[in-house]
């Protein structure tokens, strides 16, 4: 598909005309990932997004990459007090210093989960059985922002130490991650992330 097709396909309504949003719609959003590194990427992003908008995150996200040693949880989990101020410091990042020491606690919470179960992929989609969930929304209205399984997520994650997971968040890291379709069935990507299960 060219370009110019691109961008004549009928998408869902949140990307708007941004070519970076756009580009994360099309390649990324609701593609199931299994990669136990990427997840965790897409934890902290979610994590950090809390009261601002998704864009502002996408904008940063190669800062964050650079800054946070490309989402290492082994690197991340021991990072000291130095360290947190350097991140405070960084223009690039979000500067808050909740945001930083949850990515850092999830980072050692990351690592906790592996040791007990086979992979940190394995212990999320767990939360839905293995199996991508294939909603049939026809508008962004419909779509809810947390359901009674992502506050199972919410509360599951949270009483293994993690922070930032609340019901909202893991349903946004679900929808990024393909544990839900939630392309609206409009959007060209509907069905071929549904083709992907």
């Amino acid at each position: 598909m060219s370009t110019d097709e691109k961008r004549d396909v009928e998408r869902c309504t949140w990307c708007g005309g941004d070519d970076l949003y756009m580009a994360y719609h099309d390649e990324e959003w609701g593609v199931p990932l299994f990669d136990d590194q990427k997840l965790f990427e897409f934890l902290i992003l979610e994590g950090a997004q809390a009261g601002l908008s998704w864009i502002t995150v996408l904008r940063k996200r190669e800062n964050y990459r650079a800054a946070f040693d490309d989402f290492n949880p082994e690197k991340i989990a021991g990072y000291e007090k130095r360290k947190i101020n350097q991140l405070m410091n960084n223009e690039g990042i979000i500067r808050n210093q909740l945001k930083i020491k949850s990515t850092i606690n999830n980072a050692q919470r990351y690592l906790d989960i592996q040791s007990n179960h086979s992979s940190f992929s394995d212990y999320l989609w767990q939360f839905v059985e293995g199996q991508t969930i294939q909603n049939q929304f026809m508008f962004r209205t419909d779509v809810p922002a947390k359901t009674p399984l992502s506050d199972i997520m919410a509360k599951t994650m949270k009483k293994a130490g993690f922070n930032f997971v609340g019901s909202t968040i893991c349903y946004a890291f679900m929808q990024a991650t393909g544990m839900v379709n939630d392309h609206l069935l409009p959007c060209y990507r509907h069905q071929e992330c549904a083709d992907l299960v």
